[in-house]
């Protein structure tokens, strides 16, 4: 069974720093774009940032210049560096991968269980 696993989430001030990471476990064929979401309490889930297989990446206007994404192909891993953190950061955030080859050959949407990320004051 394929599964996306976040850790790295927790409490932290204002101006600090956190580092998320997402892990594949199960055994898969290939997995392509990457992806970031958060969602905070009464809010829609949104995109905060992704990748691509080949590294291009992209941003939430949000967070550009503070938050960083990127990825280690040869662990299935990808990691979220936020820095500069504020308070409405606050959130729980998801590790996505759209376009997951299965083992046997089917095309997935996978998401991860969430990890809170909260930012005080």
């Amino acid at each position: 069974q394929v599964q996306l696993v976040e850790s790295g989430g927790g409490l932290v001030q204002a101006g600090g720093s956190l580092r998320l990471s997402c892990a594949v476990s199960g055994t898969i064929r290939s997995i392509n774009a990457r992806a970031w979401y958060r969602q905070a309490p009464g809010k829609q889930r949104e995109l905060v940032a992704s990748i691509t297989s080949y590294g291009s990446t992209a941003y939430a206007d949000s967070v550009k210049g503070r938050f960083i994404i990127s990825r280690d192909n040869s662990k299935r891993l990808v990691y979220l560096q936020m820095n500069s953190l504020k308070p409405e950061d606050t959130a729980v955030y998801y590790c996505n991968a759209p376009n997951v080859r299965t083992d046997w050959g089917a095309l997935r949407d996978y998401w991860g269980q969430g990890t809170q990320v909260t930012v005080s004051s």
